[in-house]
């Protein structure tokens, strides 16, 4: 079973990935396996048919669970993170389970996974097993949503099944 984290914020080794990571870690015990952090893709992903955005693109499809995160931006995910969405073909996620993760700096944004990144990643064929999470970017790590969504998403996914 193999667990990827695709972290789509501007800034290189953001909290987003940070959280992306310790979410996979969380539900799994162990770091996940695949972590692509968008921005080192750099101007591949403004084309079509980059050999290394191509090769992200695959290794994504490849996974069994991926974690999709982007920080809150003008109240939705970022167009670095559309830009990397937008290279995998339809229904190229298809039998990948896909969790979304957002952070931002306040609750007014809270439904953003669910009505905004979800959408996306189920348009690509991926499997949602649960609500998208959001947290405070500040408080990301010592928040116990975390903690409780991996418990309440780990039995849904193949983690939990020893595949």
């Amino acid at each position: 079973m193999s667990v990827a984290v695709v972290a789509g914020n501007p800034k290189p080794k953001s909290r987003t990935l940070a959280a992306g990571i310790l979410l996979a870690e969380t539900l799994t015990g162990t770091a996940p396996d695949l972590v692509i952090d968008v921005v080192d893709l750099g101007p591949g992903l403004l084309g079509w048919g980059d050999p290394v955005v191509a090769e992200a693109v695959a290794a994504v499809a490849k996974s069994d669970v991926v974690i999709v995160a982007s920080p809150t931006f003008k109240a939705t995910y970022t167009g670095l993170l559309k830009l990397f969405l937008d290279q995998i073909p339809t229904d190229g996620l298809a039998g990948v389970y896909a969790l979304p993760l957002m952070l931002g700096a306040g609750p007014g944004h809270a439904l953003a996974p669910e009505l905004l990144l979800k959408p996306v990643l189920v348009e690509l064929g991926a499997i949602t097993p649960a609500r998208g999470l959001y947290l405070i970017d500040k408080t990301y790590a010592e928040d116990p949503q975390l903690a409780a969504y991996a418990d309440r998403v780990r039995p849904l996914l193949p983690i939990s099944k020893g595949e």
